[in-house]
């Protein structure tokens, strides 16, 4: 049976789409059946896996609507026994069109249960707002991967989102687990990385994921190539680091 993972913070810019993509290709590398689900409406999941936005007819926004089943959305990749439901800024609209149904948090999750047997993970690239959308990905999941920059603002709205994985918890997914906490954009030379680092194993001790996630060229490179990092120059730092989360992933799982 699958385990279906969220990848959230509200925050823009920390790493949420490229830990997606990365983390999803580097767990099809190590032979796990991966589907990654786009649920951001700037699809950049999407369009960083080599699918052209605009050709997609059905993906996200159709699932949730429920005019099709979540298997007629799932296109194959490139990227070795990964496959992704991929998103279109018509997913923009889904917020107004929910927000007066009956359960509309639980879109998602009915729509994908049926899933669960044909893959070892599924991920869910959430979007970068605290919206009906994340709320339906983290009602949908098992558990969440929050993914932190290593930056000045790092912790501010974290305890937002907190808030928000323990209301989710308490109200719509008695089971959803934190998975861990993500450093990204590490940069070993500067003095602010490492206290950002200190400060978040201080707090969050044992959530956080051992693997750190360093700031890397090859990485900011590999989306506009349309490719994942495993991909686009298997041997950088940027690849090493995600090979390292998916292992570590596994073995917790």
């Amino acid at each position: 049976m699958g385990k279906i993972i969220a990848i959230a913070n509200q925050k823009g810019g920390v790493g949420k789409t490229t830990t997606s993509v990365n983390l999803a290709a580097s767990l099809g590398v190590l032979e796990k059946k991966v589907l990654l689900i786009d649920a951001d409406p700037q699809a950049n999941a999407t369009s960083g896996l080599g699918i052209d936005v605009e050709e997609v007819e059905n993906g996200t926004y159709q699932i949730l609507e429920h005019t099709i089943a979540a298997k007629d959305a799932i296109m194959q990749t490139s990227s070795p026994n990964l496959d992704v439901i991929p998103a279109h800024i018509d997913l923009v609209a889904i917020e107004i069109e929910l927000v007066d149904q009956d359960k509309r948090e639980s879109m998602l999750k009915n729509a994908i249960e049926g899933l669960k047997k044909d893959y070892d993970f599924i991920l869910i690239d959430c979007a970068p707002s605290l919206g009906l959308l994340t709320l339906n990905a983290l009602t949908a999941a098992d558990s969440v991967i929050i993914p932190i920059q290593c930056e000045y603002f790092a912790l501010e709205g974290l305890g937002k989102l907190l808030n928000t994985i323990k209301s989710v918890q308490k109200i719509h997914n008695n089971n959803l687990d934190i998975e861990g906490l993500l450093l990204t954009m590490y940069d070993s030379r500067l003095r602010l990385s490492n206290q950002v680092v200190d400060e978040v194993k201080k707090h969050f001790d044992e959530m956080v994921f051992k693997t750190i996630i360093m700031r890397n060229v090859r990485l900011s490179e590999a989306p506009s190539y349309g490719e994942s990092i495993i991909s686009y120059d298997a041997s950088s730092k940027g690849a090493n680091n995600y090979l390292s989360l998916a292992q570590e992933l596994i073995e917790k799982n």
